[in-house]
């Protein structure tokens, strides 16, 4: 899989609670989470997003709570993948589950400012930064987790091999 699109750069820690804010969690509907992604870190992030674009942070992103909610707003916004420098276990499990590519790469992310356009292939593990000419090596998904995220998530997953 081979995602484009614009970067918007957070900081490390970015916890659910910064994702998603707890106070919309009386709700599973993903367009009303969506309508909420990123609110307290960045107010004008859903106006700003395009569908396609790529979410880049520091460490631990995804800190915090088990929710599933976290990784289905900014999925369910338009948001293609997440590059970072690393995940918190249980956001990674959840974005896998729920087919949101996640990416691993220090050096996409020290070399990446806010607007600029990434080519992100998830296959070569490759994330190419075109506004700056830069090319950086990810970590490759397996050829399963591929599948899975090719699929929408765990659940169509199981469903196709049923």
């Amino acid at each position: 899989m081979i995602f484009k699109g614009h970067a918007h750069v957070y900081g490390r820690d970015v916890d659910t609670d910064a994702i998603i804010p707890a106070r919309y969690l009386n709700t599973s509907d993903p367009d009303e989470l969506a309508s909420h992604a990123m609110e307290d870190i960045d107010a004008d992030f859903v106006a700003r997003v395009e569908r396609g674009d790529i979410i880049v942070a520091g460490e631990n992103f995804g800190c915090g709570s088990s929710r599933e909610h976290a990784p289905l707003a900014i999925k369910q916004v338009g948001v293609s993948c997440v590059i970072a420098v690393s995940f918190a276990r249980i956001f990674y499990r959840n974005a896998i589950n729920i087919g949101l590519p996640i990416v691993i790469c220090p050096a996409a992310v020290a070399g990446t400012q806010s607007g600029d356009t990434l080519r992100v292939d998830l296959g070569t593990g490759t994330v190419v930064n075109l506004t700056r000419g830069a090319t950086h090596a990810a970590e490759a998904f397996p050829p399963f987790m591929q599948e899975l995220i090719d699929r929408g998530g765990l659940m169509e997953y199981v469903k196709a091999q049923v």
